[in-house]
């Protein structure tokens, strides 16, 4: 009897094993719904906001075009689940969205603990203030007693509540939950500080009436790397979102645009030829056409360009490279060879 449950127990693993391993993959459901579902923000200047049909912009929306030109061949088969803070990983485990492009921390907790996968960081960031000028206020460190507009489910709240404590101060905090949510009461005077990544500050700024009249004080206070994130357990496809973000950035390494990527397919370099599937078998590898790489830069361009044409100096977000640089210039931006 021993023996009979053992084998059968043993038969039933391998059958579940099996079973396991023919089940369809996100990529398979992507494709078979002809849509990516993106799970995005509801609404922030510059990195995802949709126009007055309906349609989705942003730097955040435009990884996600790339995404959807790598996978479907068309960056405009895509549909955005909009989220909170407290509702994004949820909507993503849930199955409503197949992956993440959105303002959110990489963080060991998210990681592991909520069960995501990140794929690199499309964004460096940081934690700051925005006040208004007339508060006379300079520093950070002069904010004692104030009350701060803070999103919940980020990690805004513990930053600034190791940094108050730190410096010896209190605040009241205000609690929202969204971005916009934060700008009307920001603007409204019900908090004198409103607290989240620098480039949230500034994207919220560029919709005031009078942006010139409130300022992002000096001080960061964290490390805000911001990525896209996917479910655990579907290997394929966290190399595909990997991979998608890493080509962005080695086409602007490689001077690849939008405007010449079809001449840049007779280059010298073997780099920019495997990256746009004229050599190598790097899309078969990764279950995808040879030319899913060249469908992103043809779409929506390399790193550099989708930077400048959504959140860059000449748009009224006014954001510079920074951090966000290719590793050639200073920056952090950096990816793995094509090899």
């Amino acid at each position: 009897m021993r023996m009979t449950t053992r084998v059968t127990a043993g038969a039933l693993a391998l059958a579940f094993g099996l079973a396991g391993g023919t089940q369809a993959g996100t990529l398979e459901d992507v494709q078979a719904r002809g849509v990516l579902n993106c799970v995005v923000s509801t609404g922030i200047a510059g990195f995802a906001y949709p126009d007055d049909a309906g349609k989705w912009h942003g730097f955040d929306i435009d990884f996600c075009r790339a995404t959807a030109a790598a996978v479907l061949g068309d960056a405009d088969a895509i549909k955005a689940v909009t989220s909170t803070g407290k509702t994004r990983f949820t909507k993503l485990n849930a199955g409503e969205g197949d992956v993440l492009w959105r303002n959110t921390t990489i963080t060991f907790s998210r990681d592991v603990g909520v069960k995501l996968r990140f794929h690199g960081v499309n964004y460096y960031d940081g934690q700051g203030f925005m006040v208004r000028k007339d508060l006379g206020v300079s520093s950070a460190t002069e904010l004692d007693g104030a009350s701060v507009c803070i999103q919940t489910g980020t990690t805004t709240e513990l930053n600034l509540a190791d940094y108050f404590h730190a410096n010896g101060m209190k605040y009241e905090a205000v609690t929202i939950e969204t971005n916009d949510e934060a700008r009307q009461n920001y603007t409204a005077g019900r908090c004198d500080v409103y607290t989240t990544d620098a480039s949230g500050l500034a994207a919220t700024r560029s919709t005031f009436t009078d942006p010139e009249n409130h300022i992002i004080l000096p001080e960061i206070i964290s490390k805000e790397p911001l990525g896209p994130a996917s479910r655990h357990g579907d290997d394929q496809w966290s190399d595909i979102v990997t991979w998608v973000l890493n080509a962005t950035v080695t086409a602007e390494e490689k001077g690849v645009t939008m405007a010449n990527v079809d001449e840049m397919k007779s280059s010298n370099d073997p780099e920019v030829l495997r990256l746009l599937g004229v050599e190598g078998n790097q899309g078969a590898e990764l279950g995808l056409s040879a030319d899913w790489a060249y469908n992103i830069i043809k779409a929506v361009g390399n790193y550099g360009e989708i930077f400048e044409r959504n959140i860059g100096v000449n748009t009224p977000i006014g954001l510079e490279r920074g951090l966000n640089a290719l590793w050639t210039n200073g920056g952090l931006q950096y990816s793995p060879p094509f090899r």
